[in-house]
């Protein structure tokens, strides 16, 4: 049975175009071709990588932190009640009206005292700053370095300039020792961000990252193993052009560095959008539809690649879409230091009670007043 069903996933008509078997790939004549197996060290890989991330965030990023002044918010913790914390672990962290005046009942507290607790409860839960910083400073430290390692590997080949050379030769392309590790190195460190996912600061787009991250999992294997890897390293260097202007704005937003972080933040949303919904679309994907049909018929592999990209793309536009929000500000300033956050990530709620029953009533305050949110109710 298992014996079939592998059979049946190798089969060259699916991965490789008409008249290629897997015996043409095979190593021979000074040529080394990608392998399946060579996948398998990414897992051990992926969990080295975590294993270097902690001690990156204790020896590294916390003491960078403390050089930022980078500072906790005191919380103040809800009082131990039984019927309040029952109801928020089995039922829902956000109480309904209904549900605040039955618990008021239930517990003797006022209505005021159960929204309080509520929110302190809330609170209590978020991710703490320190938390967001050492994981925005891992992020920022491996995607420069990712995207400094994937221009040397590619900016002095051909098919860097000239992407129809992406598929001269297709698919007899000899690998390359450092394509080799830039792919092992790209995978490996997308698998332990889906393997840490649960226990990093869980954001709105919570469920976007998980489909963006077993996406490009997927994309990057079968790009390896079906050898497009000339395309394959030229996507991943285009997806690590903006990704550490994304965490640096992040690092010091949280350090309070209010004027580096919007400046950072326009440099990012001008090259997330030029390389994700420009190059990316009108180059990458142009090469990867248009150019292979000039070589061979369509394939399944062909299809498969290609409807992969069409997903990450999709994403693309999603978070295209936030960051035109966040960049959209009513107030004076070019960007709102709150509003970096506010569209991914947990807010703090206040605790201070006139403002949270006006806040109720008329919405955020800010110095007094009420804040413009462009008509977009933000969410806990």
């Amino acid at each position: 049975m298992f014996q079939t069903l592998y059979s049946y996933f190798w089969w060259e008509r699916l991965w490789l175009p008409a008249n290629l078997t897997w015996a043409d790939l095979e190593d021979r004549d000074g040529r080394v071709y990608a392998k399946a197996s060579d996948l398998y060290i990414t897992l051990p890989l992926a969990f080295l990588f975590l294993v270097v991330r902690h001690l990156f965030e204790t020896y590294v990023a916390t003491p960078l932190a403390g050089l930022l002044n980078v500072k906790e918010k005191i919380r103040l913790k809800a009082t131990p009640n039984a019927v309040l914390e029952k109801f928020y672990a089995a039922t829902s962290k956000h109480p309904k009206q209904a549900d605040v005046e039955m618990l008021s009942k239930k517990s003797g507290c006022t209505v005021r005292q159960v929204e309080r607790w509520f929110r302190r409860r809330r609170n209590q839960d978020r991710p703490s700053l320190l938390k967001k910083f050492r994981e925005a400073s891992w992020r920022f430290t491996f995607y420069l370095i990712a995207f400094i390692a994937g221009m040397a590997v590619i900016v002095d080949k051909p098919w860097f300039y000239d992407l129809r050379e992406v598929w001269k030769g297709y698919p007899i392309q000899s690998m390359l020792p450092s394509q080799y590790w830039y792919y092992m190195i790209e995978l490996s460190f997308y698998w332990s961000l889906l393997f840490s996912i649960a226990s990093d600061v869980k954001r709105k787009d919570f469920k976007e990252q998980i489909i963006h991250h077993v996406a490009t999992i997927i994309l990057i294997s079968f790009s390896w193993f079906a050898n497009y890897i000339r395309a394959g390293t030229l996507i991943m260097a285009l997806h690590d052009s903006s990704d550490y202007l994304l965490e640096s704005a992040k690092m010091f937003n949280y350090a309070g560095w209010r004027n580096t972080c919007n400046n950072i933040f326009i440099v990012f949303a001008a090259v997330f959008i030029v390389t994700r919904l420009v190059i990316l679309p009108f180059w990458i994907m142009h090469c990867t539809v248009v150019y292979p049909l000039d070589l061979y018929p369509a394939f399944f592999g062909y299809y498969f690649f290609n409807f992969m990209m069409v997903v990450l793309q999709s994403l693309h536009i999603f978070w295209a879409y936030l960051i035109i929000r966040m960049a959209q500000n009513p107030l004076p300033s070019p960007l709102p230091l709150q509003v970096v956050e506010d569209e991914r990530s947990d807010r703090e709620e206040t605790d201070n009670s006139e403002e949270e029953e006006e806040a109720a009533k008329n919405g955020p305050l800010s110095n007094g007043h009420p804040v413009l949110n462009n008509n977009h109710r933000k969410t806990d």
